[in-house]
């Protein structure tokens, strides 16, 4: 039975306090079309009022399925106004994967954006699901199905209540990006979220948000993702404002250059492609030489941040997957300090942050953030953790639920060491799913079995935590040995080949290296029944990863 105590939504406390301030910016080549607060507030009661008409119960779950546009952000304020639950989706599902997660997360009805291929994903909609399309956007597909936006939009009157929740009703239900497997729909209560006011607040402001709405936010990560919609949306909704948006990939660059935003979210894979663009330009003796010179040294310092995007940047944050610690310190050397912090969406994405000028501990994710505890568990080395974050459990899945919590404490999955300072390290997986810098999971096994039983191997292992790619780890066979150099590499080459056109594009292998060393019990990476202990593999090789995914050959020895 639902409690009384109400959810208090701030979003209308400023779209009346900031009624005639810019809050949506979408930007269309050169030109930037802005929202006020008040527009935003207008759309979004009108579409909350259309969403009544189509009859669903209140509670009812509204799917979302788009790249970061305002229509996802008004989309989401009308779902919350009229008293339904979100169920946002990755823009790039196959048609078999959304018609399993419509089907599982009971979806009554779903806004479509901004897609490159709606001719696949349509396949797996039924046809008598109600579909609201946003406008078109040039370079995406153009969606003929259901109601049209702004016709349908403005058919309706505005909605007059400000429609408060109640605190234990359901927020939002986000399928983890595991979705080729078994689907686990991570559901949040308003509750929750509110719990997530203690992230700003004059004693602990880790965003360093503006009380006065005085905030410039860029929205790039998929608005599925957790980070995205507390770090970003929420933060705006509950503290005021701007959220401007990319383009396209293409566009990205220009874009965040011209927004030069006040918080900055990014996985490492956005770092490395901003270290490469610099050192594109600077060799790094020539960069390390200028930065050597006191005077020019805080000049190039201050172009590189303009040139980034940081130049008005209070917090640089990276998150999602592991960040290298050598990354983090050249980023350092040019004056980007970026924080770190470790979190996951059944928990809201807090546990743990330490500052971006915090170099004090080499690989830390940091210390517990308010309200947070951790413990590690003897047994597994698992990191346990409770706090007012925690999901209420999978939805409709209550044995996974109650695997993942018991007693209260969230099993992270994520093996770890907690300090004598109480700082957090992350050493592996319990399991033997690992995520790629681009905040992917990538299980080894189920790409370990495309290649089969390759003739040539005597071992393998797909590796690859903190990097863009799966790497594929090998012992080369005693038939393989019998192959001159040359031969065995282009019939490696050829297999990696033929085994990644079939995989989808963050799980294909970018390197296969031979390792100069037996794998076997005694040296601890075999257990005594010859399986692999993954963790050990990584232990041992891990420092390599990132110079072998850069490495210009697919097929390389150690």
């Amino acid at each position: 039975m639902s409690s009384t105590k109400k959810y208090h939504f701030k979003f209308y406390d400023w779209e009346d306090k900031l009624r005639d301030k810019p809050f949506l910016r979408q930007p269309f080549g050169d030109q930037w079309e802005v929202y006020t607060w008040g527009q935003v507030g207008l759309i979004a009661r009108k579409l909350a009022t259309g969403l009544k008409s189509l009859g669903l119960p209140k509670g009812s779950h509204i799917g979302l399925m788009s790249k970061n546009c305002r229509e996802w952000i008004i989309a989401d304020l009308a779902i919350i106004m009229s008293g339904y639950v979100s169920v946002p989706f990755f823009p790039n599902l196959k048609s078999h994967e959304i018609k399993n997660l419509l089907d599982f997360g009971d979806v009554k009805a779903l806004f479509m954006g901004k897609v490159e291929d709606w001719e696949e994903i349509k396949k797996g909609v039924s046809e008598e699901m109600p579909i609201i399309a946003f406008p078109h956007y040039e370079g995406n597909s153009k969606i003929e199905t259901g109601y049209e936006w702004e016709e349908f939009i403005n058919r309706f009157e505005p909605q007059k209540e400000n429609y408060h929740p109640n605190a234990d009703d359901t927020w939002t239900i986000i399928f983890t990006s595991g979705t080729t497997g078994d689907p686990k729909g991570v559901v949040l209560t308003y509750d929750i979220n509110q719990n997530t006011d203690v992230m700003y607040t004059e004693e602990y402001n880790p965003l360093c948000v503006d009380f006065e709405g005085n905030n410039s936010f860029f929205s790039y990560l998929p608005m599925n993702h957790i980070a995205e919609r507390i770090a970003i949306e929420f933060t705006t909704f509950k503290n005021g404002g701007v959220i401007s948006f990319t383009e396209s990939i293409d566009t990205f660059v220009k874009n965040l250059s011209d927004v030069q935003p006040s918080v900055f979210f990014g996985v490492p894979r956005i770092y490395t492609k901003f270290q490469l663009g610099i050192l594109s330009k600077f060799s790094q003796k020539k960069l390390d030489l200028l930065l050597s010179i006191p005077f020019l040294s805080s000049l190039i310092k201050k172009k590189i941040r303009k040139s980034l995007g940081f130049s008005n940047a209070k917090v640089i944050i990276s998150g999602a997957a592991a960040m290298q610690v050598s990354q983090r310190n050249w980023f350092r050397k040019i004056g980007v300090n970026i924080t770190i912090g470790y979190g996951m969406t059944e928990n809201c994405a807090i546990t743990t942050q330490i500052p971006g000028s915090n170099f004090n501990k080499p690989g830390s994710v940091g210390t517990v953030q308010p309200n947070v505890e951790i413990k590690i568990d003897k047994d597994t080395e698992e990191v346990l953790m409770k706090g007012p974050y925690v999901m209420a459990g999978y939805y409709n899945d209550i044995e996974t639920t109650n695997r993942t919590i018991k007693s209260g404490w969230l099993h992270t999955g994520d093996k770890g060491k907690i300090d004598a300072d109480g700082h957090l390290y992350i050493t592996g997986r319990v399991k033997d799913t690992f995520k790629s810098s681009k905040g992917e999971f990538i299980d080894p096994a189920k790409i370990e079995a495309k290649f089969g039983e390759v003739e040539y191997f005597s071992q393998m292992c797909i590796v690859g935590l903190g990097v863009p790619q799966p790497i594929m780890l090998v012992n080369i066979s005693d038939l393989g040995k019998k192959l001159e150099k040359e031969e065995l590499i282009e019939r490696l080459k050829n297999k990696l080949e033929s085994v990644n056109s079939t995989l989808f594009n963050y799980l294909r292998v970018s390197t296969i290296v031979i390792c100069k060393d037996e794998w076997t019990p005694q040296n601890e990476i075999l257990t005594p029944t010859m399986k692999i202990k993954r963790g050990n593999v990584d232990k041992m090789y891990m420092s390599k990863y990132n110079e072998w995914h850069h490495s210009n050959y697919k097929v390389i020895w150690e």
